[in-house]
């Protein structure tokens, strides 16, 4: 297929709301200006709505940007006196409020401003794109689509693009490339619809929760603690869901399914139940508001109880039947359990299951091309481990389908529209290694052929299309109980490809000594390695296995454990092919310090790195600590002040001193985890193809073995009476406790290299043994011990 090249050198967002705020910091993430727009302030600066919009990006939780540095990127504009700035940019995003009339105004304005090959996008959650496009002249109507990002843009996959009848085709195909490869973005193409295709089942799930949660008579709690990740949703389930978007907000959405969609067999069923009205009307829209269906009362959390209409104290709890019903890991038992159960709780679920299943089933041809883009958009947009049709079919198609149509016929579902008849003709469900069904088309769809998409070596898959898993692929050269060494030969047969098998890529003896003979094996028949699997990369050393031995007093175990565990990071380091460290999700401790020794580093945007070992009251000892001291004497000799290593260590020490993780890729490097020659991607999907293209570059460009870093100077004594002054003044404060101050300590003694006299020259095996002395030193300390077993026990710091 030939790819239609689509550069954006600029971008206008139109609206200055918490949405068009964010999706324009997203732009300026991806290095991309952005001109943002809003009406002109009634009184002082004209852009005073729009700059204080950009301000207010710097306070939002979770931060729409990367880094703050992004802010730069994004210039201020009001609709009186810049729209002439439209003819610079390449792509033009609507993001204003859900109103046609306003919308249409907007258009007729920015008409004789919009370049001849700009694209136009609307960011509408639900108004149809067709009709927006009618205002437009004649020719911009070709490059005008739907653009429908979810919230927070940058932390939500999904971006739902939506053509009209007059869209061009590779104006589409060029959108999806670039949303895809340059923001990240898990595209689906949706249909002119309301609500397009994640909202329409999304808002429907959320109305069959609550319609089901007054049939039962369960607290809102409950159904929290039901729609949550035991079933294979987000954490904030469905009510806390509902605080976080605002009540307001979910009710539009409702409101707009009443009104564009009044021939629907759920039509009865598209209004906001009378206590959220109620709410709404009070102003108690949810977290905006400091409350909504939850509110803080102290330290507590307290839900609204529609009975007493009132809160009360959250306390709700699963019963005993539903509790075993749900650690059945067999969906067809677990389905048929449910069905069976009297329990009310589980008749809850089997309902609000069943519901969506027969609703999707029924639209699918109305919104969506095929059941793949309908799963993809659930997991994108909503959060959902599995969309509805992954998990019917995982459960037993053909008996889930009796069972939704015997309740149809028993008047127990939402609406008694029949299942459509391609549900009930023999098939075993919807999704098959040719592809996905689309009731449109009556055939089996496959995957998109766009390029862009043979960089993704492990996309998304969906239950039955027949991917293979990463542990199920490629050739394996070497395997033992901790990593396996395996290649891609249809991809490269050269370059090499490093996994971690253990929990959450802890790094235990056997990574350890995994890692050690993988590199000797890369040495001799490859030409280059890469880290990679699935994220976490890694959280650190086994804290299991330090427990076990800190109890039996095995400090001599323990302390040749270290040691292996910094010949590893050295053999990374020093190794005779470029080793590429592929990051995405958690890196930390041990997991960061490998990627510290790595030649390059391959990092998606959303990687958390960061030397966190002070949080169980330990210091860097993988070489962390080495590395900062070396890195220090390097960034001393670069400014030319090569007797002032402090400017550097102050900030490095605080950051392992207080256990600071990069919120982002950028982050990462300004605290020092990462270079800025490294490679940041904003698909996660494209880790592993650029992670081996990279290191095939550099092999290709005639890679040689880093030499043996010379001996450099060190901060001593004097730097860390230094840094040893910051910590007193914290302990005094009450910021920090008098163990967390000895912990510190110790890191600073590592990061100076030791108790020497300042500028003293020490080399890297020095400095490893500095930082793995103090380690051993606080891993004797029952303190420290503590904090072991508490985060083991608890999965939190222990202040002690």
């Amino acid at each position: 297929m030939q790819e239609r090249k689509f550069h954006i050198r600029r971008v206008a967002v139109l609206g200055a709301g918490v949405m068009g705020a964010q999706i324009a910091a997203h732009f300026a993430n991806a290095g991309v200006p952005v001109v943002l727009f809003d009406l002109p302030a009634k009184e002082g600066d004209k852009n005073g709505i729009v700059k204080k919009a950009i301000d207010g990006l710097k306070k939002l939780e979770p931060a729409p940007l990367a880094n703050k540095t992004a802010l730069k990127l994004i210039s201020a504009a009001n609709y009186d006196e810049h729209l002439a700035q439209l003819t610079a940019c390449d792509l033009i995003v609507e993001a204003i409020a859900e109103r046609m009339d306003w919308k249409n105004d907007l258009y007729g304005k920015i008409a004789p401003h919009i370049s001849p090959d700009a694209i136009v996008a609307s960011n509408t959650s639900g108004l149809s794109i067709d009709a927006l496009s009618q205002v437009l002249p004649a020719d911009v109507r070709p490059r005008f689509c739907g653009i429908h990002f979810f919230n927070p843009p940058r932390y939500m996959r999904l971006v739902e693009i939506i053509a009209t009848r007059t869209t061009d085709a590779g104006t589409l195909d060029a959108l999806e490339t670039w949303l895809t490869s340059r923001l990240g973005k898990g595209v689906i193409r949706a249909l002119d619809t309301p609500n397009f295709v994640a909202n329409r089942i999304g808002v429907l799930s959320i109305l069959a929760v609550m319609h089901h949660t007054q049939r039962f008579e369960l607290g809102f709690d409950v159904v929290d603690l039901l729609t949550g990740p035991k079933i294979g949703r987000p954490k904030s389930a469905t009510y806390r869901t509902a605080d976080v978007v605002g009540l307001d907000t979910l009710a539009h959405v409702v409101r707009t399914m009443h009104n564009t969609l009044p021939d629907d067999p759920w039509h009865r069923h598209f209004n906001a139940p009378a206590w959220l009205e109620q709410l709404i009307e009070k102003g108690a829209l949810g977290q905006k508001t400091k409350g909504g269906i939850f509110r803080k009362v102290g330290k507590d959390i307290h839900v609204l109880d529609v009975g007493q209409q009132d809160y009360r104290p959250s306390s709700g709890e699963l019963s005993a039947d539903v509790a075993a019903i749900l650690k059945d890991k067999n969906p067809a038992s677990r389905f048929a359990a449910l069905r069976a159960s009297k329990d009310p709780q589980a008749r809850f679920l089997w309902a609000i299951f069943r519901d969506v299943f027969h609703y999707a089933a029924v639209q699918l041809e109305a919104v969506a091309d095929n059941a793949r883009d309908l799963d993809l958009a659930m997991r994108w947009g909503f959060g959902w481990e599995q969309g509805p049709f992954e998990i019917w079919q995982s459960a037993g198609w053909t008996d889930i389908a009796q069972a939704i149509a015997a309740d149809i016929a028993a008047g127990e579902t939402m609406s008694n529209v029949p299942l459509p008849a391609w549900v009930l003709d023999g098939r075993n469900g919807v999704h098959t290694p040719q592809g996905s069904w689309s009731p449109r088309r009556k055939v089996y769809v496959p995957r998109s052929a766009l390029p862009v998409y043979q960089r993704q070596l492990y996309p998304d898959s969906v239950l039955g299309d027949g991917s293979l898993s990463p542990e199920q692929s490629g050739e394996t050269l070497f395997e033992n109980d901790g990593v396996r060494l395996w290649r891609l030969p249809a991809v490269d047969a050269g370059i090499g490809i490093l996994s971690f098998k253990s929990k959450m890529h802890a790094i235990g003896t056997e990574v350890v000594e995994g890692v050690v003979a993988a590199v000797r094996q890369a040495e001799q028949s490859l030409a280059g390695l890469v880290i990679w699997h699935q994220p976490p990369f890694a959280v650190g050393a086994n804290l299991a296995q330090v427990a076990e031995a800190c109890a039996a007093g095995d400090f001599a175990k323990l302390d040749n454990y270290v040691a292996a565990f910094q010949q590893a990071g050295q053999t990374l380091k020093y190794a005779a092919v470029p080793v590429v460290a592929a990051v995405q999700g958690m890196a930390l401790g041990g997991g960061c310090e490998f990627a510290l020794h790595a030649a390059r580093r391959v990092l998606a945007l959303e990687s958390y790195m960061g030397l966190v070992e002070a949080g169980v009251g330990l210091i860097p000892a993988g070489g962390g600590c080495k590395e900062f001291a070396l890195q220090a004497a390097e960034w001393a000799a670069r400014a030319g002040t090569s007797g002032d290593l402090m400017a550097f260590l102050q900030p490095a020490f605080m950051n392992i001193a207080t256990a600071k993780v990069s919120k982002s890729a950028a982050e990462a490097v300004d605290y020092g985890f990462a270079r800025a020659t490294d490679t940041m991607l904003f698909h996660p999907d494209e880790l592993l193809y650029v992670a081996i293209r990279e290191a095939r570059a550099l092999a290709e460009s005639g890679y040689a073995p880093r030499a043996t870093a010379r001996a450099v100077p060190v901060a001593g004594r004097g730097g860390i009476a230094t840094l040893e002054m910051t910590l007193v003044n914290m302990r005094d404060g009450g910021m920090i406790s008098a163990y967390d101050y000895q912990v510190a300590r110790a890191a600073a003694v590592a990061l100076c290299g030791g108790e020497v006299d300042a500028g003293s020259l020490v080399d890297e095996a020095w400095l490893l043994t500095v930082e793995r002395r103090l380690f051993i030193d606080l891993l004797k300390n029952p303190q420290t011990q503590a904090r072991i077993q508490h985060m083991l026990d608890t999965g939190k710091p222990l202040r002690n």
